[in-house]
């Protein structure tokens, strides 16, 4: 276990980097061709095999870092349960809408992403659905069960954990569209401009009801499986959906140069996700002793203890 919790950490760590790098290539680089020409012939290889796979290793690097932590916090099922469904009808709406435009409007991907199935969707999106999708319904799972937890309206517990996942992962898209349609090397495009900052309305109507399906599948799978995470056990899934918020904002402020979209997505996104955390980590963090403390501890317990020394010890 101890091995995962390290390859746990170094995937986070890659995935935090890479959107750091992304960040910089795509706010200080791409806009000045200058910049490019001085780099030389091996710099900018480099930064053209950036820009093609960048995007592609930060959501594989993402998805494999919150793929362990699921395995490893709730186990084998409760991971499966979440990121089969995800990743399938994800993958099946976002087909469905670059090819009718339902439920998100008009739109299509365009390069950078990595391979695109059916000639339309990238491989990858769908991982991004399942790891933005997971820490958004973890923190509103944990959060609701704890607060409820004396309750026995299990269904009522599901609902509003499904609800507020849903409208956490959509809150991340609207940082998130702007700076992936606008910026100077944009990753898709809309047919028609919408009335949000060149997003259509229906677009969030799509992302709440995409959420709401594998989300309400995971609830359905998981059934009476209450959700009790340490503080520090939750302060992962708030890493990652705070950093990936982070990385869409710094791009939609510094390369689109919008505002309102960061203060919605703080209101009904970042704001909410705290306090959930902060609901939702009720259980003190597990002391792990290691096997010579182990040892010293069985020793201790062992020997008798003087009659004097109890009123000593701690209630």
């Amino acid at each position: 276990m101890k091995q995962l919790v390290k390859l746990e950490r170094y995937f986070l760590i890659g995935h935090i980097f890479a959107m750091v790098f992304g960040l910089a290539g795509l706010l200080l680089v791409v806009p000045h061709p200058e910049v490019i020409a001085g780099l030389g012939s091996f710099g900018q290889k480099t930064f053209a095999w950036s820009m093609s796979g960048g995007g592609v290793l930060n959501i594989l690097l993402g998805a494999a870092a919150v793929a362990i932590y699921a395995y490893r916090t709730l186990g084998l099922q409760q991971w499966l349960t979440f990121m089969v469904p995800a990743v399938l009808l994800s993958l099946g709406s976002e087909l469905l809408g670059t090819s009718t435009g339902f439920p998100f409007g008009e739109y299509g991907y365009l390069s950078g992403l990595g391979y695109k199935v059916a000639g339309l969707v990238p491989f990858t999106i769908p991982l991004s659905w399942f790891y933005m999708g997971f820490v958004c319904y973890l923190l509103a799972r944990a959060g609701i069960d704890a607060s409820m937890k004396t309750t026995n309206w299990v269904w009522l517990r599901s609902i509003l954990g499904v609800a507020l996942g849903a409208i956490l992962l959509t809150s991340w898209d609207f940082a998130l569209d702007p700076a992936m349609s606008q910026t100077a090397s944009p990753f898709w495009h809309f047919g028609d401009i919408g009335s949000f900052f060149g997003t259509p309305y229906r677009n969030f109507a799509g992302w709440l009801a995409t959420g709401g399906l594998f989300m309400s599948v995971a609830a359905f799978c998981w059934k009476k499986t209450p959700i009790t995470l340490s503080r520090q056990q939750l302060g992962f899934p708030l890493l990652v959906y705070i950093s990936n918020i982070a990385f869409s904002a710094v791009m939609t402020v510094f390369g689109v140069g919008l505002w309102i979209p960061i203060g919605l997505t703080l209101i009904f996104g970042v704001v909410p996700a705290v306090v959930l955390w902060w609901m939702g980590s009720s259980v003190p963090t597990p002391i792990t002793v290691d096997s010579s403390e182990t040892t010293e501890l069985t020793t201790l317990q062992a020997k008798p203890v003087p009659m004097a020394s109890v009123g000593a010890l701690p209630k």
